[in-house]
């Protein structure tokens, strides 16, 4: 089965905001960056459940997966669901930050397909 992956409204701010602070660091490399990104995303096309559960998942009642992108110390999770044959991207965060709460999973799972 293929999947559609949807970056949600807040996984898109998400993404943008590391691209903004990755190219004030380093502009040669972030478009780059940021074009293997999106590529990695779209592998979730194929198997998402190969993916783990989210540290979060015990938050909420729908299943929370995670997809890391990248290498230590500049790893990100998407965090991610699958709603029968969408990928719904919810949240793009790096792996250090702290787990989401149950409210901002709740924001984030507002269902507004955004591409």
């Amino acid at each position: 089965m293929t999947y559609r992956v949807v970056l949600q409204r807040l996984a898109v701010q998400d993404l943008q905001e590391a691209y903004e602070w990755a190219a004030r660091r380093a502009p040669r490399t972030a478009q780059r960056w940021l074009e293997r990104f999106e590529i990695a995303l779209q592998s979730l096309e194929c198997k998402p459940q190969r993916c783990p559960l989210a540290r979060e998942n015990k938050k909420v009642t729908v299943e929370l997966r995670e997809f890391l992108f990248g290498k230590p110390p500049s790893v990100f999770r998407a965090i991610f669901t699958i709603d029968h044959n969408i990928v719904r991207i919810l949240r793009i965060r790096r792996a250090q930050r702290r787990s989401l709460t149950r409210r901002q999973i709740e924001q984030a799972t507002e269902h507004d397909d955004s591409e």
